[in-house]
């Protein structure tokens, strides 16, 4: 996001070095419009940095500030392919070498303070479950390689519910990445006279990545929108009016000027009119990137700084790099430091006490730094530099990581285990749920440990037999239990079907079943297509894995198939808006069940677990000494209890028999830890220790077969 290079054009002479000279417009001071400082461009930085701080603050009506970041990429591809052409015009070459040194001596010495900031930030007052990663994220981000990491963590950047205090570092990460060809590029494709390669070879990348940005979108949110290959268009287009701004430059000021306007007036409606639920990039991202652009490119013709050219937008456009790296982790470590509720109110307050470090930042470190001529000269010092202050952030980290926060621990509890070995196991679990201490500490023999809750999957996931969001189709090779056996039996659902895995796996081998799990992400049982979040859009894969579902089902025949799902709470997609969510919800499920029977299979629908308020071993983390602040009320815990029970009052009528895993979780309240075992791995999976412990108790409320 930075647009780090400085404001400056270059003089508007013909591409190739021919020494003629273009033409030039000239501002009111009568220096020619195509060189020196561009008030501008700083001020388009303000706006940039301004709708990014606003929007991650929580302004309501910035619901689309995110595009701040687009105008950035749009920027630096401008000025950086500015500075590239005007060395190439000047000197005939292009010094990789000192592009890089001059990259290094901007970028990282404010980045490195506040790189090593946050992470002793995170350290003091952050999760100590998640410190381990953030250690990781801090050097990814010196690396410049975070954005790919976030892509593969699958994040959801505009909804995430713990994102990292350095997932910012994603944009500068793009641009860097970026930057590593473009240089090359330029000095290869204007090796001749004039820019008619380079453009050709630009006019390529941007369509193609532009391409791969709608399709990626629609196909893989978190690449789409961490991806150099689908941001490369953004940086492309401001690259593309540098490469043309000796054209730009000859438009009439009478066009130029409402070119400014027009531009600056897209960027702004994008802001306001974009929000969390727009698939973003995609097509849409061309609306504030092509805004900027005529903002750009207006100001190369025709000078009308404005709004952009007032003193407070000049400052804000200096200090926007350093706000930009300060806001994110100050927003997000301060409230936990401060102990306060980061409501729009105070997050405005902290990223204006963000600025404030900003602006001690610029002038102590990131000004004085890239300026020193005796870091730039030679040029590979400069890199050199940049290297080093890598590398100490990278040490620092894997060292941190070494050492995570701990988290205090009380005495060892009771074995559960041993507790439900007699011969009434679901009375034995209902005392040792309804005895659980609400005043009590983590054991310090608790399974599995808080710091290992999060891996604690079954082993569906290891093994790939529990489905992401783009597979529709499950393996053959997804065989448990005893391949042998002669009784088949089929798990169906999302990971709220997978989570009793374990339970169902141990059946398996102690009755000689061969189990055959069908579990999508996201994806439930009922017959009805939902909303999925993170691709912003009909989560047409899991209809298309469903529909295959069955049809394997009417080919295996199993003798009895589980069925659970996460309840929805709202319509189906694409119901009309007036109507019944219970009433569609209802006839979902009867076509599944009326599937299923049809295969000649028992069926038994295991009702939804309990939703906690939090994160269980997050809150445990932060409440250690009292764990009953993390338990939640049983007449709370329940999601979509109107389609519960509707789906429970109609199943048995329809040979469905119902399993209700309520009594085995929840007394009055449905603790988190019962005895020496966490329940939750989050705030609504079980652990697969807890699962595995249930295994009794599901195998007694199963249908004979």
């Amino acid at each position: 996001m930075t647009a780090n290079a400085t404001a400056t054009v270059a003089p508007q002479r013909v591409p190739g070095g021919r020494g003629r000279p273009g033409v030039h417009r000239r501002t009111r001071a009568g220096r020619p419009r195509g060189s020196g400082f561009r008030p501008d461009i700083e001020g388009l930085r303000a706006v940039a940095v301004l709708l990014v701080v606003l929007n991650h603050a929580g302004v309501p009506w910035l619901g689309g500030g995110y595009v701040g970041v687009d105008v950035f990429f749009v920027i630096s591809g401008y000025l950086i392919t500015d500075l590239l052409v005007r060395e190439r015009l000047r000197t005939g070459t292009i010094s990789v070498t000192a592009f890089y040194a001059r990259r290094a001596l901007r970028l990282l010495p404010a980045a490195t303070v506040v790189l090593l900031a946050t992470l002793a930030g995170a350290w003091l007052w952050l999760s100590p479950l998640q410190f381990v990663g953030y250690a990781h994220d801090a050097a990814a981000s010196a690396t410049y390689w975070i954005n790919i990491r976030l892509a593969l963590d699958g994040t959801d950047y505009l909804a995430a519910t713990a994102p990292s205090p350095f997932q910012h570092f994603w944009s500068l990460t793009v641009e860097e990445q970026f930057y590593l060809v473009w240089p090359a590029i330029i000095l290869i494709t204007t090796v001749r006279r004039g820019h008619r390669a380079a453009l050709v070879v630009l006019a390529s990348l941007i369509a193609c990545s532009y391409v791969l940005s709608v399709t990626e979108t629609d196909r893989s949110a978190p690449w789409a929108y961490f991806g150099a290959h689908t941001r490369v268009w953004e940086l492309g287009i401001g690259a593309l009016i540098a490469l043309a701004s000796v054209r730009v430059a000859r438009l009439p000021r009478r066009i130029a000027r409402p070119l400014v306007w027009t531009g600056l007036a897209a960027v702004l409606a994008s802001a306001v009119v974009f929000d969390e639920g727009t698939a973003f990039p995609g097509y849409v991202a061309a609306l504030p990137v092509l805004g900027a652009a005529l903002v750009i490119a207006g100001g190369l013709a025709g000078p009308d700084n404005g709004l952009l050219g007032l003193a407070v937008m000049q400052h804000l456009g200096r200090y926007s790099y350093s706000w930009y790296l300060w806001h994110w982790p100050m927003l997000l470590i301060a409230p936990a430091a401060l102990g306060v509720t980061a409501d729009p109110v105070t997050a405005v307050l902290l990223a204006t006490a963000a600025l404030a470090l900003a602006v001690g930042t610029y002038h102590l470190v990131e000004d004085p730094l890239r300026r020193r001529v005796g870091l730039r000269r030679p040029p590979l010092r400069g890199v050199a530099f940049g290297l080093g202050l890598a590398a100490v952030t990278v040490t620092a980290a894997l060292l941190a990581a070494t050492a995570p926060p701990p988290v205090p621990v009380g005495a060892a509890a009771a074995d559960l285990r041993a507790g439900l070995r007699g011969p009434d196991p679901g009375a034995a679990l209902a005392a040792a749920v309804a005895a659980a201490d609400p005043d009590g500490s983590v054991p310090a023999n608790l399974e599995p440990s808080l710091d290992h809750a999060a891996s604690d999957r079954p082993r569906l996931y290891r093994d790939g037999c529990h489905l992401d969001f783009a597979a529709t189709a499950t393996p053959a090779r997804c065989v448990y239990g005893d391949p042998t056996g002669r009784v088949t039996v089929a798990l169906l659902g999302d990971s709220h079907a997978a989570q009793w895995f374990p339970a169902l796996e141990l059946l398996a081998r102690q009755r000689h079943w061969r189990l055959r799990p069908f579990t999508k992400s996201a994806c439930t049982a009922a017959d009805a297509t939902v909303y999925q979040t993170t691709y912003k859009r009909a989560y047409t894969e899991c209809d298309t894995w469903r529909r295959n579902t069955i049809d394997t089902m009417r080919t295996l025949r199993p003798d009895l198939v589980v069925v659970a799902s996460s309840l929805k709470t709202s319509r189906p997609h694409g119901a009309s808006s007036g109507a019944d969510a219970t009433a569609e919800w209802r006839a979902a499920w009867a076509r599944t069940f009326g599937a299923l029977r049809a295969t000649g299979a028992r069926v038994a629908w295991v009702a939804d677990t309990p939703f906690l308020e939090q994160d269980a071993p997050e809150c445990l983390a932060a409440h250690p000494d009292r764990v009953g602040s993390c338990a939640v009320r049983r007449d709370a815990a329940l999601r979509g209890l109107p389609v519960r029970r509707a789906v429970a009052a109609d199943a048995p009528g329809r040979g469905i028999t119902v399993i209700e895993p309520l009594p085995w979780l929840c007394a009055t309240s449905c603790p988190v830890i019962v005895d020496d075992v966490l329940v939750y791995r989050d705030s609504h999976h079980l652990t697969t220790v807890y699962a595995t412990l249930l295994a009794p108790l599901l195998g007694r409320a199963l249908p004979a077969i």
